[in-house]
């Protein structure tokens, strides 16, 4: 069981800027990949960049040259710089955790780009 804790949303005008957090109850390390997505209202749920255990990342085509993966393997920690937000960014953002075949999911934090 892993249980996934995000901070850092909030309300950011566009061309702004955000950095989220996701904190993890185990060692990084022993999870395949760890991701960030998000879900707008009336949409499906997206992936927007994730990380593997390696240190491999990958982004969503919307996102690229804009978000930044990375994580503190010390703090067990992975974050998600956010910079030129523009108002198709806003949504719950979600951290999740697979090993092997099993996902987990953090509760979300919401992110709104608004002037």
């Amino acid at each position: 069981q892993v249980q996934l804790v995000e901070s850092g949303g909030g309300l950011v005008q566009p061309g702004g800027s955000l950095n989220l957090s996701c904190a993890a109850s185990a060692n990084i390390l022993s999870i395949t990949i760890m991701g960030w997505y998000r879900q707008a209202p009336g949409q499906e749920r997206e992936m927007v960049a994730d990380i593997t255990r390696s240190g491999s990342s990958n982004y969503a085509d919307s996102v690229k040259g804009r978000f930044t993966i990375s994580r503190n393997i010390i703090k067990n920690t992975v974050y998600l710089q956010m910079n030129s937000l523009k108002s198709e960014d806003t949504a719950v953002y979600y951290c999740s955790a697979q090993i092997l075949i099993k996902s987990y999911w953090g509760r979300g934090t919401q992110v709104t780009v608004s002037s």
